[in-house]
């Protein structure tokens, strides 16, 4: 069974994006019925305003590659604002295969251009948070190291939930590691100084989007192409983080990202992964000594947050709709890890992925847990959903309605930990 990944520009690339957290579904998704059925996700109305829908419609597959496309939507951010280019991006039918994350990057350059700082106030959370991470990777290479308290002030700023600020935090991240010339260990000593006495984690989230800025190099490719592989060893495929430079509060966060390295240490082609190279890849994580619980649960965790990834083909819009089909595919590659308690660890990540903070429907995270075969698994599934809800949601009536959407049997569980 082979299962198709995205291309970027120079390489192929594997990547999530809190969630990091991205899919992108077959021909038909983009006949009419889908179109409106993004549009009601993202509450953007698809009349005749988006006249650039028809023609996308008609010429999607005639794009010659990323740069073709990223272009385009260039041309339409510089005439009629980037705010209204992601608007489109949302709805827009694009070519299969293509990075979504990566072109609402390209879009957002042009937002932080026109807006500067203030463009943060449209950066919602789609496609896996990247118009924040454009506006505060700006304000880094613009003005350095001193722009890191106006960075904090502009990720407090940024919409959404209480997720929307650490992710802000990753997406710096991937320009600290850019204004560091790709030097992962001067861009972990940057990283540090993020960190504010009142939360105490902006650090290990700025780490983190180093990790996934060094697997894609994607604000510099040709000087990435010049330092990656210090860091991405295929016979150590445990590091950078296990290195003695990576701070051990940031390490959780590392493993949770560094999947896709351990798919090509396993011998495997990301853009044509296979089911083996699922099963020789997990076993990595087996290397993390079981007395360090959290960071193998990190490691297998990572690849649930990829499986999401694969189950959708990229398409980060409507990650919350997955049919059972997809969902139970995401299971079985869960399966496939070599121990329990991997398996246990994919499959709350995976939901993580799904639930994203609380921004997506929850209806997506609970279809999930409900195809689950295994009563442990389904529970253990379930029991992590309700303690994500209580850490990001805490309007009462949200909390309610949840534990009425969940099975009978986690419904009195679900008020004691929400309601009581």
């Amino acid at each position: 069974m082979k299962t198709m990944l995205f291309k970027r520009p120079i390489r192929l690339v594997l990547i999530f994006f809190v969630g990091l957290n991205f899919f992108l579904l077959g021909f038909f998704l983009y006949e009419v019925g889908a179109i409106n059925l993004i549009s009601k996700t993202f509450n953007v109305n698809t009349g005749s305003v988006y006249t650039e829908l028809d023609y996308l419609k008609k010429s999607r597959l005639s794009f010659k590659g990323f740069k073709e496309l990223s272009d385009y939507f260039i041309n339409i951010a510089e005439e009629k604002g980037a705010a209204y280019a992601l608007d489109l991006l949302k709805i827009a039918p694009v070519p299969p295969d293509t990075d979504l994350h990566l072109l609402a990057h390209v879009v957002g350059d042009i937002l932080y251009k026109q807006e500067g700082i203030g463009g943060i106030s449209v950066c919602t959370h789609d496609f896996r948070n990247a118009c924040s991470h454009t506006i505060v990777i700006g304000i880094l290479l613009e003005e350095g190291e001193g722009a890191i308290p106006k960075i904090t002030e502009a990720c407090l700023n940024a919409p959404g939930g209480s997720g929307a600020y650490t992710m802000c935090f990753h997406g710096l991240g991937h320009g600290v590691l850019a204004y560091t010339d790709y030097d992962l260990e001067r861009a972990v000593e940057l990283c540090k100084k993020t960190s504010t006495s009142k939360y105490g984690e902006e650090s290990s989230h700025c780490i983190s989007g180093t990790i996934m800025e060094i697997l894609s190099g994607v604000h510099n490719p040709e000087l990435w192409e010049k330092q990656y592989k210090k860091y991405l060893i295929e016979d150590a495929p445990l590091y950078p983080c296990s290195a003695d430079f990576m701070p051990s509060d940031a390490r959780y966060l590392c493993y949770l990202y560094i999947t896709p390295h351990l798919f090509e240490s396993a011998g495997g082609n990301l853009g044509n992964l296979e089911v083996e190279d699922y099963i020789k890849a997990f076993t990595f994580c087996n290397k993390i000594p079981v007395s360090d619980t959290r960071n193998r649960d990190a490691c297998y965790g990572g690849f649930g947050k990829e499986f999401i990834v694969l189950a959708q083909e990229r398409d980060i819009r409507i990650i919350d709709m997955m049919n059972d089909e997809q969902l139970k595919n995401v299971y079985e590659w869960c399966l496939l890890a070599d121990n329990n308690m991997g398996t246990i660890s994919c499959i709350k990540q995976a939901t993580n992925s799904m639930y994203w903070g609380g921004e997506n429907d929850r209806g997506g995270a609970i279809r999930f847990c409900n195809v689950l075969s295994d009563s442990n698994h389904k529970d253990a599934c379930f029991g992590n959903l309700i303690g994500a809800v209580q850490v990001y949601i805490e309007d009462s009536n949200y909390r309610g309605e949840f534990c009425k959407d969940l099975p009978d049997s986690y419904y009195e569980r679900c008020q004691k930990i929400l309601l009581n």
